[in-house]
């Protein structure tokens, strides 16, 4: 475990000592280059309810320790020569009322609103973003399922299905991301939205956990939503490879919600349900499906730094650093 520790904090120094020239350069051939991928860095957290499930932090802390997630993964990232966009999120906790069956339902759709305006100021071919809880993809899935129409299959990584809508009895909407993601939700934030996916082009990797309400596995079914286990995935790629064939895609949208990850091996958001994926089993079925399609989004979603964000309190309460 040391031995992996020490190579990974020595990859992210060797890939943070650029030149100032090389960056240069990179961020030319980047402005250059016909086919642009941005950095989106999104890190709202309005659409997660879920400080009954840390109680080990304060709530304030666990709310928007989404946020901080963000910046994590933006840090922590090899540097690239990709343009790195920032969606603005506010950090005001206020009254979080459930409106029309969504909680923070306003702030939600006007972070939305940004974010797609972003988007469509910077036009790029592929996004990676980096949230923030769940819904983070919802923006960028819609905004490259209008620009590739029925080239795009979704495969979405991750313990639960996301498929709630508004109404269920739990209201937040990075449960709902999935379902956004295929047109359904709250009318004005899927009016919002330009472009969808087929249920009969997504797929759910990874999945072993459902609401404990219930109805999203009835749900799943009536969509019609394929879905591979962990133990499925386990071994090889291949029932992943030869379901994206059979849609006769051409393009890939990832979504990673790091609580599909095994808590037994890292615990790295919410979620803590057993026997999830190991970290080389997705970065296997992320290579593997990057060389046979062309991936136009990854998302990676839903860290909560748990240890970073008590570190930042005791920092926070340490003399000379306050002053």
């Amino acid at each position: 475990m040391m031995k992996k520790r020490l190579l990974a904090l020595f990859f992210f120094l060797f890939t943070s000592t650029l030149t100032a020239e090389e960056t240069t350069l990179r961020k030319e051939n980047a402005m250059n280059s016909p086919n642009s991928t941005i950095r989106l860095i999104y890190p709202q957290w309005q659409g997660g309810r879920i400080t009954a499930l840390l109680p080990e932090l304060l709530p304030e802390d666990a709310s928007r320790g989404y946020y901080l997630g963000s910046q994590l993964l933006n840090l922590l990232a090899p540097e690239t020569s990709h343009k790195t966009v920032t969606v603005p999120v506010s950090l005001e906790i206020g009254e979080r009322k459930v409106e029309n069956g969504v909680l923070d339902r306003a702030v939600i759709l006007q972070q939305s609103k940004v974010a797609l305006e972003l988007l469509r100021e910077n036009q790029p071919d592929r996004i990676v973003t980096l949230g923030g809880e769940c819904s983070v993809s919802v923006v960028p899935f819609a905004y490259l399922a209008e620009k590739y129409g029925q080239e795009v299959a979704i495969l979405w990584i991750d313990a639960h299905p996301d498929i709630n809508l508004p109404g269920d009895e739990y209201p937040a909407y990075h449960a709902m991301a999935l379902t956004a993601c295929l047109g359904m939700g709250d009318e004005e934030i899927t009016r919002l939205l330009p472009g969808k996916v087929e249920a009969a082009k997504t797929l759910l990797v990874g999945l072993r956990a459902y609401e404990k309400s219930g109805g999203t596995k009835e749900r799943q079914q009536k969509l019609g939503l394929a879905s591979l286990t962990p133990a499925e995935v386990a071994r090889d790629s291949t029932p992943i490879l030869e379901w994206l064939k059979k849609t006769g895609a051409k393009k890939v949208l990832i979504h990673f919600d790091l609580d599909v990850l095994d808590p037994a091996e890292i615990i790295a958001a919410v979620g803590t349900d057993p026997n999830g994926l190991k970290l080389e089993q997705v970065v296997r079925i992320l290579n593997d499906v990057a060389a046979q399609y062309d991936v136009v989004a990854l998302t990676v979603a839903e860290p909560m730094p748990r240890l970073a964000i008590k570190l930042r309190n005791m920092l926070h309460q340490l003399p000379l650093l306050c002053e």
